[in-house]
């Protein structure tokens, strides 16, 4: 694994492909399989980075190319509104099977313990210390709050998927531009990124780095977008 500073090294400026698919969508496969060559075909093409979903994934993964990984665990927890990596168990088995940076959902709701995620990030930090962490934000308030817990990177990921946030279903440069200045952790833009300008312009706003995901690794989001266009 890179240290710190190799990694941010490696991924300043560039694109991290999301390579994911949950159990209802077409790329899905009980053996998995996909998301490695999914993979390799971000790599050959000049990705710095990789975000999985899953233990399983995310190993096979790591077999398949030699880039840092971002690891989540997707879980619905009853009565809570997160979804991506909530509890410790979630950390434990990222931090066991490896990732590069353990990313998780930054925002203001409460965890299943009742924990802030600046409790969370802190009670992460106390047992993997070296551990490099992504938080999934959605506020400017919330960006500041996860960095100052302790966390190495915040993501706009979770923008538009709040209540507070709701309706937000483009990307948002001003927010990215605000979050870079005021948020004392690197910014990952990531969510409503469709087209190679946009990208470009996130960067130019301040990202550190950015993720795709739904553009290049969801072929049944890409044709339905290609089809609502056509028939508008």
């Amino acid at each position: 694994m890179l240290n710190k500073e190799e990694l941010f090294k490696k991924i300043q400026g560039g694109l991290i492909v999301s390579c994911q698919a949950l159990e209802h969508e077409p790329l899905y496969t009980k053996e998995g399989g996909v998301m490695p060559l999914m993979a390799k075909a971000a790599m050959q093409s000049g990705a710095v980075g990789i975000r999985a979903n899953t233990v399983r994934d995310i190993t096979q993964i790591k077999e398949a190319v030699d880039l840092p990984v971002i690891g989540i665990i997707k879980k619905e927890y009853e009565g809570c509104p997160m979804h991506i990596t909530v509890t410790m168990k979630e950390v434990d088995e990222l931090v066991a099977c490896g990732v590069d940076i353990l990313a998780f959902q930054g925002t203001s709701a409460l965890r299943p313990d009742g924990k802030t995620s600046a409790e969370f990030i802190r009670e992460i930090k106390s047992k993997y210390p070296d551990q490099l962490l992504m938080a999934d934000c959605a506020t400017i308030e919330e960006g500041i709050a996860c960095a100052e817990a302790g966390a190495d990177f915040v993501g706009t990921t979770m923008r538009g998927y709040t209540p507070e946030t709701k309706g937000i279903d483009d990307i948002d440069f001003d927010f990215i531009k605000e979050l870079s200045e005021k948020c004392s952790a690197k910014v990952i833009a990531e969510g409503h990124i469709h087209y190679p300008n946009q990208a470009k312009q996130a960067l130019e706003a301040g990202a550190f780095a950015l993720v795709v995901g739904g553009a290049i690794t969801r072929p049944a989001e890409i044709t339905a977008r290609f089809v609502k266009a056509i028939e508008e």
